[in-house]
């Protein structure tokens, strides 16, 4: 069994993989409340990876170290594509991921990888199987938040799964149009800049809020819930492809 933790802006990921399979998947809120679930304590693992967008808990690294080997996701880890990122050290662990999982599934090939949590990120690979990068903006619930900690009057909303109405007929209306048709609109307009400047492209959808995009869009995009986790189980396969690391 192969171990990947993804450690987001929110929450803790973590999937377990079999056969380059994802068996098992959970989502966690606390670096505890891993350590102490019995599904993490009692699986035996050959060797792992974790990936995440702010500090590396010590406490988990030593503990994950003692049950396998263990790679620790950086900047300078190799991946399975050319990542042309003028910044490769500020680049998020997420975002490369996401793209190593959407070539993987779609080599040689212009490639919008759209990653709806927290944040809005889009990520681009081209035909030649290089990362060169993409946008980000806020994510549903950020825009909402956005909204309600920024002014003096407006109340904190939850997206609806249902479109609103493009006219809001009162203050909670508008704010739902607003955030979800504009959020919408955005995504729309985005894609369809990127299929203007690269033929043929492909778009895969990913992340927390990738359900109400993928209800939504009107474009043909291929959905994949696990994209990121299973980017990383890729490039943890490829380090050991590529640098013979010795299993414990």
């Amino acid at each position: 069994m192969q171990l990947v933790i993804d450690i987001g802006n929110t929450r803790i990921k973590v999937a377990f993989f079999q056969n380059n399979e994802v068996k098992n998947f959970f989502l966690v809120t606390s670096v505890d409340e891993l350590i102490n679930a019995t599904w993490f304590t009692d699986t035996k693992i050959e060797y792992a990876l974790i990936s995440s967008v702010a500090q590396y808990p010590e406490n988990l690294i030593e503990i994950i170290k003692q049950k396998t080997t263990l790679v620790i996701f950086s900047a300078t880890t190799p991946v399975p594509l050319v990542n042309k990122y003028k910044t490769a050290h500020t680049l998020g662990s997420d975002r490369l991921a996401a793209a190593v999982g959407g070539n993987f599934i779609f080599p040689n090939t212009n490639l919008l990888v759209i990653d709806a949590g927290t944040c809005l990120k889009y990520n681009f690979v081209n035909a030649q199987n290089e990362f060169l990068g993409g946008g980000i903006s806020p994510g549903l619930q950020m825009r909402f938040n956005a909204l309600h900690n920024f002014t003096a009057k407006l109340p904190l909303q939850d997206f609806e799964k249902n479109i609103p109405p493009l006219v809001g007929t009162d203050t909670t209306s508008s704010i739902l149009s607003g955030v979800q048709n504009g959020i919408l609109a955005e995504v729309e307009g985005i894609i369809h800049q990127y299929k203007e400047q690269y033929p043929n492209l492909k778009t895969i959808l990913t992340g927390g809020d990738g359900d109400f995009f993928a209800k939504q869009l009107k474009n043909s995009i291929f959905a994949d819930p696990f994209l990121v986790q299973k980017g990383l189980n890729i490039i943890l396969n490829h380090n050991f492809n590529t640098q013979n690391i010795e299993k414990k």
